[in-house]
C-alpha cells in the first residue's frame, strides 16, 4: 500500500531518506538478519567513532538534471561546489552513444561563484544575476538551481528568486534543495532532483498512450529500446537524455519501470500517485527468476501477456546453455561486491546466479522500505528468499577503510563493483575486480551471460593484479588491517590510534 506522506509535491523541499524511509548507513552483520530487522521493526543505524568520507546530495541531484538535453544547472554556491558536477558532461558525451542519442547536447552547468562577502551579505542578488545570465547565453527550456551547505546554512531565498525569475522569463525555474549537511545518504540527493522534476515540470496527461513505458535509470546501454520491440512497447526515458517536453508527457504512460530503487524509488512513486501511472511492483530483472518474475507482471500491466510468453521462450531457448556452461567454470569460485543499495543486491542475485560464492558485500546505505510499500519491491529480501543468505553484510557510506580491512581477510577469488575507485582496493591485494558502471549489462537472460562472460575474462587475467599487490604500497597501516573491520561502528571507540 502505498504511503501517501512520502510524496508531497506541494512542498518545495522532500523529505531525507533518514526521515521518510528510516534509511541507514551503518550496520554489521548478514543479509537475512538485515532483512530480519526491516520485518521486525527493529531496524536501528550504528553510528560510526571515526568516517573517512562521504558522498554529497548535490551531486546526485545534479545526475537526476543535469543529463536532461535543453536544461542548464545552476550551483548556487563557491565555485567549488560546482567542481564535481562537470564529471557528468563527460560521461554523457561518453555513454550518449551507447543510449543512440548520435548528438547529445552540450551540458549546461553555471555557478554563482559564492564568496565570503556574499555569505556575510547573501547571495540572492547573485542568483537572480545569474539566472538571467545563463538564460541569455543558453537559452534552455528549463533552470535548475541546486543549492549548496554555502547557500543553505545562510538562509538565501531561493525560492523567492526563482519564482521571481520563473514569472520574467516564462521558463520554469525549479530550486533543488539538496545541501550536503542535510542528509547523510547520497541518494537523498536523487529525491530532491526528481521532486523538482515531479513539481515543476511533469504535467497532467492529455491522453493515455497504452504502448509507452516511462524508465526511470542512470545512463545505461539502450536494452529496454530492443525488447519493446519484440513486445510492441515504446520506452520513454525520462532522464537522462530526455527533453523537457519528454518529461511533461510522462504522465500519458502506461506504466513505469525503475532499474534501481536507489535512485528511483521516489519518482516512480510520485508519477503513481500524483499522475495515474501505475509502477511495475516487482525489483528489476537479474538473474532468471527476477527477469521471469519482471517481464510477466510488464506483460500483466501492458496487455501483452501472450508477446511476454513468446519472448522469455526465445530468451531461455537462446541464452540457457551458455549460462550453464559459465555456471560450470565459475562454480565454487567466491566474490565480494561494494555498490550502491538496489544495484549491489542486483549483483549479488547475478553472482548466485552464475554459480559464485558471495562472501560479503560493502552496500552504501539500505532502505528498509521505498515511497511505495511493497515486498515485491525489496530487492535485498528478494535475493535472500530466492538464493539464500549473504554472510558478511556491511552498510557502510563508502567507508574505503572498512572494504580494505574485510577484504585483506576476505580474500575472495572476484570483487565486484559499480562506482569508480572501488576496484582499487582489490587490485592492490592482488583480487581480480570488474567495475560495470553501465547498470544495464547484467539486465535479462542476455545479461547474465555477459556479466558471466567477464567475470571469466576477468579472473583468467589475474597477471597485473598479482604483480601489483607485489609492489603496491598500502595506505592503511598493518594495525590498521589487524582489527577487526568494524572497530569503529555501532559505539564510541575506545581504541588507541597509531
Amino acid at each position: 500500500m502505498m504511503n501517501l506522506s512520502t510524496v508531497n509535491l506541494k512542498a518545495a523541499e522532500v523529505q531525507v531518506r533518514e526521515h521518510r524511509l528510516g534509511s541507514i548507513t551503518g550496520f554489521k552483520g548478514s543479509a537475512a538478519e538485515l532483512v530480519n530487522c526491516v520485518r521486525c521493526g527493529d531496524l536501528t543505524d550504528s553510528g560510526r567513532s571515526f568516517s573517512q568520507c562521504m558522498g554529497c546530495s548535490t551531486s546526485n541531484a545534479t545526475c537526476a538534471v543535469a543529463l536532461i538535453q535543453d536544461s542548464a544547472v545552476i550551483s548556487h554556491g563557491p565555485v567549488g561546489c560546482a567542481g564535481c558536477l562537470h564529471e557528468f558532461a563527460f560521461t554523457y558525451r561518453v555513454n550518449g552513444v551507447h543510449r543512440g542519442v548520435k548528438n547529445p547536447k552540450q551540458r549546461h552547468i553555471f555557478s554563482t561563484n559564492m564568496d565570503e562577502n556574499d555569505t556575510v551579505y547573501g547571495g540572492n542578488e547573485k542568483l537572480a544575476l545569474t539566472i538571467r545570465e545563463a538564460y541569455a547565453r543558453v537559452r534552455p527550456n528549463v533552470i535548475f538551481i541546486v543549492t549548496t551547505c554555502a547557500s543553505g546554512i545562510i538562509g538565501d531565498d531561493v525560492q523567492g528568486v526563482s519564482d521571481e525569475a520563473e514569472a520574467e522569463l516564462g521558463i520554469p525555474v525549479v530550486p533543488i534543495f539538496c545541501e550536503g549537511f542535510r542528509s547523510k545518504i547520497w541518494t537523498s540527493g536523487f529525491d530532491a532532483g526528481y521532486h523538482g522534476i515531479a513539481r515543476k515540470l511533469i504535467k497532467p496527461p492529455v491522453k493515455k498512450q497504452n504502448d509507452l513505458v516511462n524508465i526511470v535509470n542512470f545512463w545505461g546501454t539502450d536494452v529496454f529500446g530492443e525488447w519493446f520491440k519484440r513486445l510492441r512497447l515504446r520506452a520513454n526515458y525520462i532522464t537522462p537524455y530526455a527533453t523537457v517536453k519528454q518529461i511533461e508527457t510522462s504522465s500519458e504512460a502506461i506504466a513505469t519501470i525503475q532499474v534501481c530503487s536507489t535512485l528511483g524509488s521516489y519518482l516512480a512513486a510520485a508519477l503513481e500517485q500524483e499522475f495515474g501511472v501505475p509502477e511495475i511492483n516487482v525489483s528489476p530483472p537479474y538473474g532468471v527468476e527476477q527477469t521471469e518474475r519482471w517481464f510477466r507482471e510488464l506483460g500483466r500491466m501492458t496487455d501483452r501477456n501472450e508477446e511476454v510468453d513468446v519472448f522469455l521462450c526465445e530468451e531461455r531457448e537462446r541464452w540457457t546453455p551458455e549460462i550453464e556452461s559459465i555456471r560450470a567454470k565459475l562454480s565454487g569460485k567466491t566474490a565480494y561486491v561494494t555498490a550502491g543499495a538496489s544495484h549491489g543486491h542486483a549483483l549479488l542475485g547475478l553472482l548466485k546466479e552464475l554459480g559464485l560464492e558471495p562472501q560479503g558485500a560493502a552496500i552504501f546505505h539500505h532502505d528498509p522500505v521505498y515511497d511505495k510499500e511493497s515486498d515485491s519491491l525489496d530487492s535485498l529480501k528478494n535475493v535472500v528468499d530466492i538464493y539464500g543468505d549473504i554472510p558478511e553484510y556491511n552498510i557502510c557510506n563508502k567507508q574505503e577503510f572498512e572494504l580494505a580491512n574485510i577484504l585483506n581477510r576476505v580474500r575472495p577469488d572476484i570483487l565486484l563493483a559499480r562506482h569508480g575507485g572501488m576496484t582499487l582496493w582489490g587490485a592492490k591485494f592482488g583480487i581480480p575486480s570488474l567495475l560495470i558502471g553501465d547498470e544495464h549489462f547484467g539486465m535479462g537472460y542476455e545479461g547474465i551471460v555477459k556479466y558471466g562472460r567477464r567475470i571469466v575474462e576477468t579472473m583468467e587475467n589475474d597477471e597485473f593484479v598479482k604483480n601489483l599487490e607485489k609492489h603496491t604500497i598500502m595506505p592503511y597501516s598493518k594495525w590498521w588491517l589487524e582489527q577487526d573491520p568494524y572497530t569503529f561502528l555501532g559505539e564510541e571507540s575506545n581504541v588507541e590510534v597509531y
